[in-house]
C-alpha cells in the first residue's frame, strides 16, 4: 500500500476494522480481529490500517488485491 509517514495505534486500527466489518469478508474480519490480540508490530499496524482504509470504497478487482494481502498479514 501507500507509505506513511503516520504510525496508527492499535486503537485506530481497531476502529477502521469495525468501520469496515460491513464491507469485509466475515472470515477476513474474525482474522484480522484475532491478529490484533497478537500484539502486532508497529509495521504490521500500519498495514493492516492502510490495507482497511477506504475499503468500501475500492471497486471489486481493488477489494480483491487487498483481501490477498489481508490474508497474508493476518493468517
Amino acid at each position: 500500500m501507500n507509505s506513511c509517514k503516520l504510525d496508527h495505534p492499535l486503537d485506530d486500527v481497531r476502529h477502521k476494522l469495525e468501520a469496515q466489518k460491513p464491507f469485509l469478508p466475515n472470515e477476513l474480519y474474525q482474522q484480522s480481529s484475532a491478529f490484533l490480540t497478537t500484539e502486532p508490530s508497529q509495521p504490521e499496524l500500519n498495514e493492516l490500517f492502510h490495507l482497511l482504509k477506504k475499503y468500501d470504497l475500492a471497486s471489486a478487482a481493488e477489494q480483491q488485491e487487498r483481501n490477498e494481502k489481508l490474508k497474508k498479514l493476518v493468517y
